[in-house]
């Protein structure tokens, strides 16, 4: 029985998903050995780095991700580079497929005056910063102003407004990075606004994000009931599922808006932004409206309007995306999740996106290449594998425990990998 070796390049949901479909696909004619590089010490990609914190439910697909790792065909070569460790050629060279899997990493940025002051960050700088991705732990996130103005219509956007508006000592029992926790209590943010360029009816919120608002604790939630009735209004009774479904949900926090607390997050819907003001630093925002033009005075913007993938030499890029088609790139190189089809979806659908790759990848299959191990290339090059990995996080939760956290996070490269079991080929 022949068996093909296979690369899989970035450790997040689309490469795990991808690494399932391959098992999937195994047969009594065919089996495959995995390979699986990360960049990164650590593995699990968004659930780890991207997921909000107070939303532990969704990171539970880990368990999926460690069940495909511990298969004996699986091996996991963290802290490897792909394009400085390794070329992609090499890998090409060497492997029978090579799937793409990196994901989207590169905040887009919305081209206005003032984006680079003080005070106007990316959620792709944010978002790591709060769940200790080791890149970003010294991100400058200024938390002295009252006002928070979060640009976007989607769940990042969501999940970035809900961060700076919660109580911080709700975000005591989850994993958030030690220094974030510290700032948002020191935080003087009491008013966050989400400011989306269009109408209700086009914001890109999933039902469930916006259900779980009304849950908030210490938290208004603001919503123009106006403005969503004018919207079921518009698009009546041709809406599509979800765009009704958010509606809805909308309508409901509009109809039994909070007003007790101190902290607030509120809606502004058709808000195009223009231009960021200030004086070294972020003071204020300036919006065109359907009627005016308004500025909203704030210390702290942060957007998130979309991402784009992070070059890798060797493989085609082009708007933010890896050059393919329908999952086929060039040569026996595929690529799968954000990095193919763009920032879109939740991280399910990551599933049923690798399983169609990896459908055109079996029909591509020609005799196994049989080529030598990768792990000569590797001489000297300190690699964090499955076994490393596990003690990592036998080590994060173990200190989180005495804290009632579900683990307590390292925050740089050296704290974590002090706690793998170092190996070298």
């Amino acid at each position: 029985m022949p068996t093909y070796k296979v690369a899989i390049v970035g450790a997040g949901p689309a490469g795990y998903f991808a690494a399932q479909a391959i098992n999937n696909i195994s047969d009594i004619d065919r089996s495959f050995a995995i390979d699986m590089f990360e960049r990164l010490p650590t593995p699990w990609g968004l659930v780890r780095s991207g997921v909000a914190p107070d939303h532990p439910k969704i990171k539970t697909v880990s368990k999926v991700f460690e069940k495909i790792a511990t298969g004996e065909n699986f091996r996991l070569f963290a802290n490897v580079e792909i394009g400085k460790d390794l070329t992609v050629e090499q890998l090409q060279d060497r492997y029978d497929a090579v799937i793409i899997a990196t994901g989207s990493s590169l905040g887009k940025k919305l081209g206005i005056p003032g984006e680079d002051l003080r005070g106007s960050l990316s959620a792709a700088n944010f978002v790591p910063w709060y769940n200790a991705h080791p890149d970003f732990s010294d991100v400058d996130v200024p938390l002295d102003s009252q006002v928070a103005v979060v640009i976007g219509g989607g769940n990042v956007a969501m999940d970035v407004a809900r961060i700076l508006a919660l109580e911080p000592s709700e975000l005591d029992p989850t994993d958030t990075a030690d220094h974030a926790i510290d700032a948002f209590r020191k935080s003087s943010i009491r008013k966050v606004y989400i400011a989306i360029r269009r109408g209700p009816e086009y914001a890109a919120f999933t039902s469930p994000e916006l259900r779980d608002l009304p849950k908030l604790e210490h938290t208004n939630v603001v919503v123009g009931e106006d403005e969503i009735s004018a919207a079921i209004a518009r698009v009546g009774e041709t809406a599509e599922k979800d765009v009704k479904s958010n509606l809805d949900a909308m309508l409901f926090i509009a109809q039994n808006q909070k007003t007790e607390h101190e902290r607030t997050i509120e809606f502004l819907f058709s808000h195009t932004p223009k231009q960021i003001q200030g004086n070294g630093k972020v003071e204020g925002v300036v919006f065109s409206t359907s009627a005016t033009e308004v500025t909203i005075k704030c210390g702290l913007v942060v957007t998130a309007i979309g991402y784009n993938a992070l070059d890798i030499p060797g493989v085609p890029f082009e708007n933010g995306k890896v050059v393919n088609i329908d999952g086929r790139v060039k040569g026996n190189m595929y690529v799968v999740g954000w990095a193919k089809r763009g920032p879109s979806g939740v991280i399910g659908t990551n599933k049923s996106d690798a399983s169609a790759v990896i459908e055109l990848l079996r029909q591509d299959l020609n005799e196994p290449k049989n080529k030598s191990d990768v792990t000569e290339l590797l001489q000297g090059k300190t690699v964090v594998t499955q076994k490393d990995w596990e003690a990592i996080n036998a080590a994060e939760i173990a200190a989180g425990e005495p804290l009632s956290k579900p683990r307590r996070k390292g925050i740089t490269w050296d704290q974590l990998m002090a706690h793998a079991e170092i190996y070298r080929f």
